[in-house]
């Protein structure tokens, strides 16, 4: 079904200017790697994470998905929400909510208590959607990737266009 495996950059693809990626040169199935700058997940005032500790995970045509360590993140801010839901490459996802918030039944970040075995590396790891809290990485608000569904942190860095835009239902 996949077209686009990150071999070969289709023409409509932006070039990457300096220090910059193109997500179309990303593999598929998707490579993790680590970071080391800081990456902050707040609402408001509250940090829900801070970490200079984080994986990315870069899969063709998204944005990357930072997943930050089970150690950096205010767990007890978290409830676990009942929805899982199932990646073809890193297994079942589990969905958390704030504790004591006005919207604590929307998930606003999840992760992979088993994850499949190339994924091993993301074991309990979390991850954030920048639509719903604020996401930062070495101070820049990352912007939420297109669509609703992806949790891909947009950041200077990167340049598209992404899944998730009008008409990218069939990459």
């Amino acid at each position: 079904m996949w077209k686009y495996r990150g071999q070969e950059r289709p023409d409509f693809a932006q070039a990457p200017g300096v220090g910059q990626e193109s997500v179309w040169d990303y593999p598929r199935p998707p490579a993790i790697t680590a970071d080391s700058r800081r990456v902050e997940v707040r609402l408001g005032d509250l940090m829900i994470a801070d970490s200079c500790r984080t994986l990315r995970i870069l899969e063709t045509a998204s944005p990357p998905t930072f997943y930050i360590a089970p150690d950096d993140v205010r767990v007890e801010l978290l409830k676990r929400c009942p929805e899982t839901s199932v990646c073809e490459w890193k297994g079942v996802a589990r969905y958390w909510a704030l504790r004591d918030s006005l919207r604590s039944s929307q998930p606003i970040g999840w992760n992979y208590p088993n994850p499949n075995p190339l994924f091993e590396a993301i074991r309990g790891f979390f991850s954030f959607y920048p639509v719903l809290v604020q996401c930062f990485v070495g101070g820049e608000r990352v912007r939420p990737q297109p669509g609703g569904f992806y949790g891909g942190w947009v950041t200077d860095e990167i340049v598209g266009p992404f899944k998730g835009d009008v008409g990218t239902s069939h990459w």
